[in-house]
């Protein structure tokens, strides 16, 4: 169900908003290079690798540039 949005930042844009998926990727680097050594997925993580916990979707003010998570928004909206 769609949710009316306000900047929390701004407090003046209703309307103009860019909505940021976010898919992450596990994975184990080098630490010398940075280079991915292995790639996980959620059902073969490591003991000492956590899983993702954090927003699947974050939300621009288009206006000011504010980039906070979804219900940020959504909660200064039904103010």
């Amino acid at each position: 169900m769609a949710e009316p949005y306000l900047c929390p930042n701004c407090k003046t844009n209703r309307s103009r908003f860019n909505r940021i998926e976010q898919q992450a990727q596990a994975v184990k680097l080098n630490p010398q290079t940075g280079e991915i050594i292995e790639q996980y997925t959620n059902e073969q993580l490591e003991p000492f690798h956590l899983p993702y916990r954090g927003p699947s979707l974050k939300v621009q003010c288009g206006t000011c540039g504010l980039i906070e998570d979804e219900r940020m928004f959504i909660q200064y909206g039904k103010k």
